[in-house]
């Protein structure tokens, strides 16, 4: 999603009436110029057609094998966030069994098998207040705003991947409240929807693999078995980290966290379980979609962070924000391009170095740090939370 989608808000429709809601193309599957697939090499064009072939056909035998076997859709809720106009939220209907749950982390490789449920109609609704007035649009182009297109219903259809994007204007207190999504079928679920107050002066967007959470993702072996095979209840956090989070936390408990990650949102459950054992601040996950239909390809790590911080930026124009990535892929360039893009707007930066066997550089005198560009804005380095707090935390208490 990008600033195009903010607006006004629209009055609520009476006490316990509809919220206004509109379904957006969002960050994750809507082509920018330099994706469309015309522009780029017949090669490329090739692979890409042979891609989404084979997803397709995937698709297509999985719905209807388990169409055999009797599953049905179901809701897979994913944390909202907004400010007191308006709010975005986001869910998957998939397929299951009778037995299937939304609220289940498990091993990356049955999530990444997840069989979608798309065009399956939702009812959703904000602390009780249904949300019936909607624009239905296509998330594989940009579809302009337009009012004129809004119909009342009492379900909005999730797209051919089984996603709901939607953005609904409200009148909301500050603080967490409750999005419920209804399925026929299949009892309600709920996801927290935080509401940012707008006296918070800053926010903090933070990476998660190997910035909070051990990843390894530089060695791509380690990282395809952390990520598919291993048992998500048993993934490490980063020394110190979840202590460092929450004594920014304590500076100002007002202040947002934003967790920003380019695994899929198949495993949000897990991550979203990962934040909460681990003692981190409670926030939204920013993650992506892996369905390569909608774009050239799946958006590279730098494009994914690029475009849901620019989302961010656009949906809280006064607020400043800190930065925390690790240096073991481009988090330093990457965040010295949001500086260059928002100037005023990123109070510091934080950079987690990995250590040689995080890195796979495997040389005990070598590491894979990655000074960031000069940017005007401080830049902390640390190998740990600790490190990084001893450092980073004063400046922060004295500039926040």
């Amino acid at each position: 999603m990008s600033e195009r989608d903010s607006r006004r808000p629209s009055e609520q429709g009476g006490r316990g009436g509809p919220w206004q809601v509109t379904s957006v193309s969002t960050a994750f599957d809507a082509a920018g110029p330099g994706e469309r697939i015309e522009s780029r090499p017949a090669p490329v064009r090739l692979a890409r057609r042979i891609v989404t072939g084979l997803f397709e056909f995937w698709v297509g035998l999985s719905t209807g094998l388990t169409g055999r076997m009797g599953w049905f859709p179901r809701i897979q809720p994913y944390v909202g966030y907004g400010t007191q106009a308006y709010s975005r939220l986001i869910c998957r209907t998939v397929l299951s069994d009778s037995q299937g749950r939304s609220d289940r982390a498990m091993r990356g490789i049955r999530e990444l098998l997840t069989v979608p449920a798309p065009r399956t109609r939702v009812a959703l609704a904000i602390d009780q207040v249904r949300l019936g007035t909607v624009q239905v649009g296509d998330s594989a182009v940009y579809d302009a705003v337009d009012p004129s297109r809004n119909q009342n219903g009492e379900f909005v259809l999730s797209d051919r991947s089984g996603y709901l994007d939607l953005v609904a204007e409200h009148h909301l207190t500050p603080g967490t409240h409750q999005v419920s999504y209804k399925v026929q079928g299949r009892p309600t679920v709920t996801a927290p929807l935080y509401i940012i107050p707008p006296e918070a002066r800053f926010g903090v967007i933070s990476d998660v693999d190997d910035t909070i959470m051990v990843s390894q993702v530089p060695t791509h072996w380690k990282a395809a078995w952390n990520f598919l095979l291993s048992d998500p209840h048993n993934r490490s956090s980063v020394a110190g980290m979840s202590v460092f989070y929450n004594r920014i936390h304590d500076l100002d408990p007002s202040a947002p966290f934003f967790y920003l990650s380019a695994s899929p949102w198949n495993v949000e459950g897990a991550i979203r379980g990962f934040i909460r054992d681990h003692g981190f601040p409670s926030g939204p996950l920013l993650l992506r979609d892996l369905d390569p239909r909608p774009k050239t390809f799946v958006p590279s790590i730098v494009q994914h962070k690029m475009e849901f911080i620019h989302q961010l930026m656009a949906d809280f124009p006064h607020m400043r924000f800190v930065l925390i990535g690790d240096d073991g892929q481009s988090d330093p360039t990457t965040f010295a391009e949001v500086v260059h893009r928002y100037p005023g707007r990123v109070l510091a930066i934080g950079i987690r170095q990995l250590s040689p066997g995080e890195s796979g550089l495997g040389i005990i005198n070598r590491t894979s740090s990655q000074p960031a560009p000069e940017t005007g804005v401080p830049v902390f380095y640390g190998t740990t939370g600790v490190n990084l707090m001893r450092t980073m935390l004063p400046y922060l208490a004295a500039n926040h």
